[in-house]
């Protein structure tokens, strides 16, 4: 059904791009909930090839420095999509409370995401687990092809 402006009403769905290998990106992305009346929240592994990720490559985003999050044609990336899923989140549930104290506004979502993004390196590190790397592999992809 379209509203007055031509826009269709109800929810929309998201789309949240993570390191499905790494224990804090998947922890966040299970307990983060959005609210029923945005649409359903989709959570895509950065690790499995698809076009979203081609989008995320050709808009040069690398998402070993940033989660990523496309609701209603926007691409939000780093701090901005976690700031932006804290805002179409649910207020239930002591994780999504949480999120909003973190990351609620812009100037908390930019200090504490550099943060949370230290410490996911320091576990990949520890459990000798390989960035994605996806910038690399599409130049590696391109002089190959080249």
């Amino acid at each position: 059904m379209d509203g007055r402006d031509g826009r269709p009403q109800g929810p929309t769905d998201a789309w949240l791009v993570y390191d499905g290998e790494c224990p804090v990106c998947r922890a966040y992305c299970l307990r983060v909930r959005i609210n029923d009346a945005v649409g359903r929240l989709h959570l895509v592994d950065a690790r499995e090839p698809g076009p979203l990720m081609d989008e995320i490559t050709a808009l040069g985003l690398d998402i070993d420095q940033g989660m990523v999050l496309k609701f209603e044609d926007v691409i939000y990336y780093g701090p901005e999509a976690v700031r932006m899923l804290t805002l179409l989140g649910t207020r239930v549930g002591w994780f999504n409370r949480l999120a909003v104290i973190f990351f609620g506004g812009t100037r908390r979502s930019n200090f504490w995401y550099p943060i949370g993004k230290a410490a996911r390196n320091v576990v990949l590190k520890l459990l000798g687990i390989r960035y994605i790397d996806n910038l690399g592999q599409a130049r590696r992809g391109a002089q190959t092809a080249g």
